[in-house]
């Protein structure tokens, strides 16, 4: 696996929050759930999302809006709007008097809001709720906002998603799972495709012909016993030159992006319980279990049995590299 597609394999949700909200101007929706990553989907009137020291950004309809937590937002009908509800981290909605609306407010199966009337703005969200369902690598480089607007999309996938969350069938929650993980990596294909956007310093480097092929092999090959003096005799260039010019475009040393990239594949592996942390420490390329515990508990703040034991969603969500804002081409 290419470090391209090992990005974009990452996003897994596991039971996403998936709504669609009917609101009447005016309305405002303060976000203080701190989920890892959410989506904003609008299907019919336009919003403007405010962040704390940011300017405001208006989404239309059929645009696709990717808002990387934890740090809270306000979505509102117009800049001037004041949020009269706020969304809390169980996903419950309060008003600003306190009252919980949360089941007064349910207009059915997966929707929430107000009774639609002409002018109405219909947006659909899909919130992942743990940073390991995008992974680590993704949340570390994506914007604070990336805006993938109508014209650049493309794609069916908001139609089919819109159709399924009106369904109550048998394996429903993991039909949306999928449908929010495709169109996310939609939205991420064509940010890092797009020139000038401020893509990862590692996807850049595929392109040089030393780092690239170097990234090649501790992606194809992360289990063997790499050492930056092997790695540089496989690409054929000087030790010295490999370990400057791989931080210089990475932003990071060889051994520590395989680091990275091993502890990734494991955060994977441990999601099926049938295999052994010994044997998952082999596949990546530990020397046994208390190898692997040592480096996932230095990274990741838990070992891997607490990982695979839930605990992996009191980690603290990867930041971003800051705060900025990303509107694709229209």
């Amino acid at each position: 696996m290419d470090a391209l597609s090992g990005l974009l394999e990452s996003p897994k949700a596991r039971g996403a929050f998936l709504l669609r909200s009917v609101f009447n101007p005016p309305w405002g929706l303060r976000i203080e759930d701190r989920a890892p990553l959410s989506l904003a989907i609008m299907l019919h009137g336009s919003a403007w999302v405010l962040r704390e020291g940011a300017d405001p950004v208006r989404i239309a309809a059929g645009d696709v809006a990717v808002l990387r937590g934890p740090e809270p937002y306000t979505l509102v009908d117009d800049p001037s709007t004041s949020p009269g509800i706020t969304v809390d981290s169980d996903q419950r909605c309060n008003t600003t008097a306190g009252e919980d609306v949360t089941e007064t407010m349910s207009l059915g199966v997966r929707t929430w809001g107000e009774p639609r009337r002409a002018g109405s703005t219909v947006m659909l969200s899909g919130t992942y709720q743990a940073p390991n369902e995008v992974g680590r690598r993704l949340l570390a480089c994506l914007p604070a906002l990336l805006v993938q607007p109508a014209s650049a999309a493309r794609t069916p996938l908001i139609g089919m998603l819109a159709v399924e969350m009106d369904r109550e069938d048998i394996g429903q929650e993991v039909v949306l799972d999928r449908l929010l993980d495709l169109l996310l990596i939609n939205v991420l294909r064509s940010w890092l495709m797009e020139p000038g956007t401020g893509a990862p310093l590692w996807f850049r480097a595929q392109s040089d012909p030393v780092v690239g092929r170097a990234l090649q092999l501790l992606h194809e090959r992360f289990s063997e016993s790499w050492t930056v003096a092997s790695l540089a005799a496989s690409v054929g260039i000087s030790r010295a030159v490999l370990a400057r010019r791989f931080a210089e475009l990475v932003g990071e040393p060889p051994m520590s992006y395989l680091t990275g990239w091993r502890l990734t594949l494991a955060s994977e592996l441990l999601r099926d319980p049938g295999l052994s942390i010994a044997g998952i420490a082999q596949r990546v390329g530990y020397s046994g279990p208390f190898a692997l515990s040592t480096a996932f508990k230095r990274e990741r703040g838990v070992s891997p049995q607490q990982f695979r034991q839930g605990k992996r969603s009191q980690e603290t969500p990867a930041s971003g590299s800051d705060g900025r804002t990303v509107i694709l081409r229209r």
